[in-house]
């Protein structure tokens, strides 16, 4: 076969991929610090901010899978020009939106482009790049954008934003137009052929878990008895029973039902789970926390964050050396205790909260566990799998990571609300707010930090009852290397 690049993972084709993964990873966080501002300029409510980022998640992580097995039939190359020109093209609706709705729509319709396309770059760098040097540096930067997508989002949506907020969106259209003509002539495309694509149980899948946030989301707004709250979340529920059927018989489903015959596993996608809820979720309302109660603007808050993401960066350098002696089942329960007693800590803060000592540290403290984590469960799902079955193993995880977020932040911001409303507080600009207010507003963003806190006992719990050796550990890390540079 021949390869496009030989010597070197330098050039375009590399700058498409990467750029690719950045673009994707940094849209699911970018828009958080920019929530502020989007409530003061759009009048978003709560409900619409925590819509800004849950309708962009479930429709990422809902048809992650389906982007998969288009890739698949029709050609990743092919899909991943099809999902860059759907996310631009709703990036640059999402810049010029007039109002919530449209606002909503666009972002929906971004993570649809994007659960096209992402599920493309790893399989692209195997048919770009040549076996030996070439392929391993590709395959490290690609993997590496993640980490700098989970920074970069912070500090460049807080930049952004301090410009205007439609800047964070803008920003794609020619960044994705520079991804669409790089693949074009610059990639080449991996073989494929017709695949049962299941897009029953996408949209079924989708479209229960949306419905369930919605009811959760708008209840305290219109009110747990309204028929409307009522039927969205009867009706969620039926669509999720009805997926969970119409999979069981479907010939090839896109959730494999033998996925979950080990019961380490499932405990595992329990896990990865509770752990996207309580990162997804603390994001979201720290971020609330800074801009509307501490007062910082949209680029302070992100620079504050940046402890965060080093601490993530140190705990997971930690469990990669400490895996290779200590049974993950006490590293990540320990993890979790630590993540759960710097949430606990976090329920306790007030608008008087200085950022040195006291944020920095426990900013840090909670990355460390949330990294500890990040590392190990994925590598937990992979142990006993086959280098052919780790690609797909791994998109089911990372689905259950991403789903997470949308659904915590859609479940926990009633809880927020309510809380606010019980104590005197109101929804909208915190700047007009009065201080009581704001206490209020803070009260229902520190309640959430203690949920957060009570997840992450659970997931100390589910940890425990993990069987995997370090050894079990080490052989699926060789076998995901393996899978990678095959």
């Amino acid at each position: 076969m021949q390869y496009p690049v030989t010597k070197r993972a330098f050039g375009l084709a590399i700058l498409v991929l990467s750029g690719l993964q950045l673009m994707v990873v940094l849209d699911g966080t970018v828009v958080i610090f920019a929530l502020p501002r989007l409530q003061e300029e759009m009048g978003l409510s709560s409900s619409g901010s925590a819509w800004t980022v849950t309708s962009y998640g479930l429709t990422f992580a809902g048809l992650m899978l389906l982007g998969g097995r288009l890739g698949d039939a029709f050609g990743r190359k092919r899909m991943l020009i099809y999902g860059v020109g759907l996310f631009t093209a709703a990036s640059l609706a999402c810049g010029l939106a007039t109002g919530e709705a449209m606002l909503l729509i666009s972002r929906a319709f971004q993570g649809a482009g994007a659960a096209i396309a992402a599920p493309t770059a790893f399989a692209l760098v195997a048919t770009t790049f040549a076996p030996g040097p070439a392929r391993n540096q590709a395959i490290a930067i690609v993997g590496s954008m993640a980490g700098i997508g989970s920074v970069g989002g912070l500090v460049v949506g807080g930049a952004l934003t301090e410009f205007s907020w439609r800047w964070i969106f803008l920003i794609n259209v020619p960044i994705g137009a520079l991804i669409v003509l790089g693949a074009v002539y610059k990639l080449t495309d991996t073989a494929h052929h017709r695949t049962p694509l299941d897009i029953k149980g996408a949209i079924l899948g989708t479209l229960a878990c949306a419905t369930i946030v919605f009811g959760a989301t708008e209840g305290p707004a219109m009110g747990w008895d309204s028929p409307i709250i009522l039927g969205s979340l009867i009706g969620g529920f039926a669509l999720l029973v009805i997926f969970v059927l119409a999979e069981r018989r479907e010939s090839d489903p896109l959730l494999p039902w033998s996925l979950f015959d080990s019961r380490d596993r499932v405990a595992t996608f329990a896990l990865i789970f509770l752990a996207g809820a309580v990162l997804g979720a603390m994001t979201f309302f720290v971020a609330q926390l800074l801009q509307n109660v501490l007062g910082y603007s949209p680029l302070q808050a992100g620079v504050a964050s940046i402890p965060f993401t080093i601490g993530i960066g140190v705990g997971g350098a930690v469990a990669s050396k400490a895996a290779l002696v200590i049974a993950p089942r006490w590293l990540l329960s320990a993890a979790a205790v630590v993540l759960a007693c710097g949430l606990l800590f976090g329920s306790t803060l007030d608008r008087h909260v200085q950022y040195l000592p006291t944020l920095l540290a426990l900013l840090l403290v909670i990355g460390f566990g949330v990294g500890v984590a990040m590392v190990l469960a994925p590598l937990c799902v992979l142990v006993g799998v086959p280098p052919s079955n780790i690609g797909p193993l791994s998109a089911v995880g990372q689905m259950f990571m991403n789903l997470a977020t949308p659904i915590a932040i859609g479940l926990l911001s009633p809880i927020a609300a309510s809380r606010t409303l019980s104590l005197g507080g109101r929804d909208g600009r915190a700047a007009d707010m009065t201080d009581a207010e704001i206490d209020a507003l803070n009260s229902g963003y520190t309640l959430v930090l203690l949920v957060c806190a009570g997840l992450a006992v659970l997931a100390a719990l589910v940890a425990l009852t993990l069987r995997f050796t370090p050894q079990q550990l080490v052989q699926a890390q060789h076998a995901q290397d393996e899978a990678q540079r095959s």
